[in-house]
């Protein structure tokens, strides 16, 4: 089941944010109180208080509103007032989205868990419309993650000097270029 990621949720991601940073399945750095993490963590308060951050764009310099919708998850039909056991939050990118962050509690992993997270996430209006993931080259789920993205119709299109990207076969033109081109390091992508 999935519910509307909101500001009462920041505690939960930040906690399962920096467990995966800890072990390598998230951008490293996050895991500790460094200011990259506190940078880092004000943002995804501002998004789940607000539904988007401000971000500077790379080639404009313009500072931009990005939608940024997100939801948690309970791997059954309700949460019975449990507390949820993962997260996703989609990033607006060209008219759709990236799956820009996800994760669910390690003893939760395996056993399916994974799969029905990113199931319902795909099956989201968001996860309809979401052309890009990247996930950490040294992530120890890299596998496992490829495995369950293949199936909703993505395809690894290479790999930047820390992150491995995946792109849906139906991503509009113009953005699979774009995304292959900063995976060539032609480009940077927002």
């Amino acid at each position: 089941m999935l519910a509307p990621a909101h500001v009462g949720h920041l505690a939960m991601l930040r906690t399962l944010i920096r467990e995966a940073s800890a072990e390598g399945s998230m951008t490293a750095g996050l895991a500790g109180d460094t200011p990259q993490a506190v940078e880092f963590f004000a943002q995804i308060k501002r998004a789940l208080v607000h539904g988007y951050f401000v971000e500077e764009d790379p080639q404009s310099r313009r500072l931009e509103s990005v939608a940024v919708p997100g939801y948690v998850f309970w791997p059954d039909d309700r949460h019975s007032g449990n507390p949820p056991v993962g997260f996703g939050l989609f990033r607006a990118l060209d008219g759709g989205y990236e799956l820009w962050l996800a994760g669910l509690e390690f003893g939760r992993r395996g056993g399916g868990q994974g799969r029905a997270l990113i199931d319902a996430l795909f099956g989201t209006s968001h996860g309809k419309k979401t052309w890009v993931v990247r996930i950490p080259r040294g992530s120890r789920y890299r596998a496992a993650v490829a495995h369950l993205l293949k199936a909703h119709d993505f395809e690894s299109v290479g790999d930047t000097k820390t992150l491995r990207w995946f792109l849906r076969r139906s991503a509009p033109p113009a953005l699979a270029n774009r995304v292959r081109d900063a995976v060539n390091g032609h480009q940077q992508l927002n």
